[in-house]
């Protein structure tokens, strides 16, 4: 995650700088050489560094994507578009915990980074033959004539776009601490296998999906800072109905109905602070997205860890992990009304 966060950082500015395609083909060519690298390292410190540039290598993804929808589209059709990209992005973590699960009934741990190194083979053949350059070469023009640190602090000085960083961070935080704890949540303390947990993992996920969706009709129609105002109070109640049920011994139902709507929040929330992030920031939307998505997933590395602090000694239960997702939507809440301030916020162009 910390790779991706630092990748993110890099290759974003990069593309404002000499364009979109280079610096996604050559940084997806890192991305399979780590894949190999880690398939046959030989010792866990290897693996981990191994995984620190698989994450690097696949930060171009992400934050390239992002800012190509941002060269060709702006405004209301910004926020289509953008959850468009999100439900693809959605529908890697209903299928992935599937197909990693079926894949370790035949193979070992080490061949799923083999599968990986093929899956970005693929990738990388694709932006070579399908992907053209959006960004056109006068505007890279401009952007020779600002410095990297310039196009930071421009992006940086925007109010708006500092509340979203927060909303964004404690948002992705929250699901990462689902992420991190609902393995040993679900297998081992309600004894599921690998199969039921991955089709648990991706009924879940179908909420994420479920909330784009319905995230690009409601933002374009009363604005994504009023949708976040909905989703961020959305993330709360979910959260605290799940300590609720948890203490109440309703069992894994109880755990797995309020956090089937506290993904579908996060479903309302992505697209939505994508937007108010990026339409603001045209002439800089890769710097936009890499702040943003190295800001999202640096401080989800950091927080979801926190649900095994609190576990120990005791273990993973549900009450755990949703009281750090309590948090971070609180702390969600108070960035929505007292940095952005939505009403301060101008309604998008058609």
């Amino acid at each position: 995650m910390i790779g991706f966060a630092v990748g993110q950082l890099v290759v974003g500015p990069l593309s404002d700088k000499i364009g979109r395609r280079m610096p996604l083909i050559v940084v997806t060519a890192l991305h399979v050489l780590a894949s190999i690298a880690a398939a046959v390292v030989p010792d866990l410190l290897l693996l981990s560094a191994a995984r620190v540039l698989m994450g690097i290598g696949a930060a171009a993804g992400g934050v390239v994507a992002m800012a190509i929808v941002r060269d060709l589209f702006g405004g209301r059709r910004l926020v289509v578009m953008l959850s468009r990209l999100a439900l693809i992005s959605g529908v890697a973590p209903v299928v992935a915990p599937l197909i990693g699960s079926a894949l370790l009934e035949v193979m070992e741990w080490r061949g799923i980074f083999i599968v990986l190194a093929c899956y970005g083979a693929v990738m990388f053949v694709s932006t070579i033959v399908f992907i053209p350059e959006t960004l056109p070469k006068a505007r890279r023009q401009d952007q020779a004539t600002t410095t990297v640190w310039q196009r930071y602090k421009s992006v940086l000085s925007d109010r708006v776009f500092l509340g979203v960083l927060v909303i964004g961070g404690m948002t992705f935080s929250g699901l990462f601490s689902y992420l991190s704890a609902s393995p040993f949540l679900f297998q081992q303390l309600h004894g599921l296998n690998a199969q039921q947990y991955g089709l648990l993992f991706a009924a879940n996920s179908l909420g994420l999906v479920i909330g784009v969706q319905a995230a690009s009709r409601l933002a374009a129609r009363f604005g994504p800072q009023w949708v976040l105002a909905f989703s961020t109070g959305m993330l709360l109640v979910a959260g605290s109905a799940i300590i609720v049920t948890d203490q109440m011994g309703l069992g894994l139902w109880g755990t797995v109905i309020p956090l089937f709507v506290f993904m579908t929040a996060c479903g309302f929330t992505f697209p939505c602070m994508q937007v108010l992030a990026l339409d603001r920031h045209g002439k800089a939307a890769g710097t936009a997205a890499s702040i943003l998505g190295a800001s999202n997933n640096g401080v989800a590395a950091i927080i979801s860890p926190v649900v095994g602090l609190i576990s120990a000694g005791a273990g993973i239960t549900a009450t755990t992990m949703a009281v750090v997702m309590v948090g971070c939507s609180v702390v969600a809440i108070l960035a929505l009304w007292l940095i952005v301030r939505p009403r301060t916020v101008a309604m998008l162009t058609p």
